[in-house]
C-alpha cells in the first residue's frame, strides 16, 4: 500500500490538555511525585488517540489507536524510576523518548 500524500490529524484540544495538566498535577502531589512516572504514557497517548489518517483529498481513512495495557506502563515505569534514583534525575529525560518509542510501535491504524 502506498502511502504518498497521507497524513495524520488530530483534534487534540488545548482545553483537553490543560485537563490533563490539571489532573496530573493533583496525581503528582497526592503521590509524592510517584504518578510523574505513568505521565507520560497517558499524557502523550491521549493526543495520539485523537488522530486520524486522512488520505490525499482530505477523507478520514482511518482512526489511530495506542493501546497499552496498566501492566506494561507499571513494570516500564517501576524499571526507570530506579534508574531515575540512581543517576540522581538524569534517566529521567531518556524516559520520555522511551515512552514515544514504545506508544509508537504499540500505534495501529483502524479503518472508519
Amino acid at each position: 500500500m502506498q502511502l504518498n500524500g497521507y497524513k495524520l490529524k488530530c483534534d487534540y484540544s488545548v482545553g483537553e490538555a490543560i485537563g490533563q495538566i490539571i489532573i496530573w498535577l493533583f496525581l503528582s502531589v497526592i503521590t509524592l511525585g510517584l504518578a510523574l512516572f505513568v505521565l507520560p504514557y497517558y499524557f502523550l497517548k491521549a493526543p495520539l488517540n485523537r488522530c486520524t489518517l486522512v488520505d490525499p483529498m482530505g477523507k478520514a481513512v482511518g482512526k489511530v489507536s495506542v493501546e497499552v495495557s496498566f501492566g506494561d506502563i507499571l513494570g516500564h515505569a517501576l524499571i526507570w524510576l530506579l534508574l531515575t534514583i540512581v543517576t540522581l534525575g538524569l534517566a529521567y529525560l531518556i524516559y520520555w523518548p522511551a515512552v514515544v518509542k514504545r506508544l509508537l510501535n504499540a500505534a495501529t491504524v483502524r479503518d472508519l
